[in-house]
């Protein structure tokens, strides 16, 4: 398939077909994504009024309003150190897929392929528990009511449906091509900024509560609380719990590299997006949860109420603003979920490209009149709604998506730390010189800081399914020949092929 030109931007669009061309790829995606669409697509899928306010119980019922006020701020420092590690590499090798080829350039097809693993899974979790977020809380409590349905009444299978309905239509825009998408995503970019301020200034100005900003650095160790998150834990331990929150509603930023084949001058506006997507996401985001800290009426009283927390903030409002808001959250909502869904199809494009799936010359297949991969799409969307079957879902989803996609960011950035300056010697328009090694350092030891806490109780599912996954890839890796089957992205495969033919020579 011949690469999509548009006349105003020929030249770069040349360019960018030339690059991918140099890694062993035919452009067949379409390249209509500009520099803010691409920033929109990550930005969306953060979406502060998602994790921001469905993992906010969570941090506050570890340690309290320091867990907002200072966790916020270091969770969202070590999104930034990593994002930036990652923006290095997307800037030198701008394909879908991105994180699962830097780790077989940077590394080996091995390391890659279970990077590859690690993202998908991620990504899949995060399709899940973000539409899980779209029926409860932001359904079930806030537009439920307005059609005068009783949440109360709504069973399992009323969820069932309507995730089921919800991730399908998302599969739908996404299928009937990127340039729907881009619309829906570059809507949602305003949207989330004019939500989030919007909620922070009528909380604010409605509150009849006095502000207290001591609140914001207030260690008081909630957990073993009645109603709240975390079993009895010390003070340290439940710090580091709390920055879940941030961790949690600051990812999926790796959607930017993902859409890389179909952003123009993807070299330097991918890096541009992920960067651009979670310093916003980190400013605006920290001024929402620091206004629901201060709106509290009484801290204690909030960590009891858990999730229901939102709505008893919302109900000081007038009911015309509450239902403007409640619209607009959840409309916020399911557009992240749009783009999350964007994100992991690319994904399993581009590893089925490489013969890294089962089925993988179906799930590679491109829709010649949308020019997206509509069986990886739908895939997608099946394999997300599984997930929420799930009895305990969110907790588990949520939790699970944060450790396995910061797992899959900090491996090709590890693998780039030891490649730097040895095989790893063309950088990208976007280069963090000197700061390279220093800022890849620390995005590992955070990573395994973050995969720690994210497997400690009540969370210890995420070790399970992580041992799971783990000992899955190892049987066929190893036991059903995937390891001398599976060749890697055609850059690797030609530095491997490169190697035999010098033994033979």
């Amino acid at each position: 398939m011949e690469p999509v030109n548009l006349p105003d931007a020929s030249a770069a669009l040349d360019h960018d077909a030339r690059q991918l061309k140099n890694m062993g790829y035919t452009q067949e995606l379409a390249r209509r994504m500009s520099g803010f669409s691409n920033f929109a697509i990550s930005f969306s899928i953060i979406c502060i009024l998602a994790g921001g306010i469905t993992a906010f119980p969570q941090a506050l019922s570890a340690v309290g309003g320091a867990s907002i006020g200072i966790g916020w701020p270091v969770g969202a420092l070590f999104a930034m150190v990593v994002a930036a590690s990652m923006a290095q590499i997307a800037s030198s090798y701008p394909t879908a897929g991105g994180l699962y080829h830097w780790s077989s350039i940077l590394g080996n097809k091995g390391w890659g392929w279970a990077t590859a693993w690690f993202n998908l899974l991620g990504l899949i979790f995060v399709v899940a528990s973000v539409n899980f977020g779209v029926y409860d809380p932001f359904f079930k409590t806030l537009i439920a009511p307005l059609f005068g349905i009783n949440p109360d009444s709504l069973t399992f299978w009323h969820q069932t449906a309507f995730i089921a309905a919800v991730t399908l239509t998302q599969a739908w825009l996404n299928h009937s091509g990127i340039r729907i998408t881009t619309i829906l995503t570059d809507l949602s970019g305003y949207l989330i900024f004019a939500i989030a301020l919007l909620l922070t200034l009528a909380l604010l100005g409605f509150s009849k509560t006095p502000f207290d900003f001591g609140r914001l650095i207030d260690f008081s160790n909630f957990t073993g609380f009645d109603g709240g998150a975390w079993p009895k834990q010390g003070m340290l331990a439940a710090f580091l719990s709390g920055l879940l929150l941030t961790i949690y509603t600051i990812t999926g930023f790796d959607a930017s590299a993902h859409t890389s084949e179909e952003t123009r001058d993807a070299a330097r506006n991918v890096p541009k997006g992920m960067l651009r997507a979670v310093l916003w996401s980190a400013l605006f985001g920290y001024i929402m949860v620091c206004a629901f800290l201060l709106v509290m009426p009484d801290i204690k009283e909030g960590v009891k109420q858990g999730s229901g927390f939102f709505n008893a903030l919302l109900s000081t409002l007038p009911a015309w603003l509450r239902i403007s808001l409640g619209i607009g959250i959840f409309l916020s909502n399911y557009l992240c979920g749009l783009a999350c869904l964007t994100s992991c199809s690319r994904m399993m494009y581009a590893f089925a490209r490489d013969g890294g799936l089962p089925a993988s010359n179906w799930l590679k297949k491109v829709n010649n009149t949308h020019c997206t991969p509509g069986a990886a799409i739908w895939v997608s969307a099946l394999l997300a709604i599984a997930a929420t079957l799930y009895g305990d879902a969110f907790a588990v989803l949520s939790t699970g998506s944060a450790v396995f996609l910061y797992v899959s960011y900090v491996m090709p950035v590890a693998a780039g730390l030891s490649a730097e300056g040895k095989t790893w010697l063309r950088k990208g328009p976007f280069n963090l010189g000197m700061w390279s090694k220093p800022i890849a350092t620390l995005a590992v030891l955070g990573g395994a800081v973050l995969v720690y806490v994210g497997i400690q109780p009540p969370n210890e599912k995420v070790l399970y399914i992580s041992l799971l996954l783990i000992a899955i890839m190892a049987v066929f890796w190893y036991g059903f020949g995937v390891r001398t089957r599976f060749a890697g992205p055609p850059e690797v495969k030609n530095e491997m092929n490169a190697e035999v033919e010098a033994v033979n020579g």
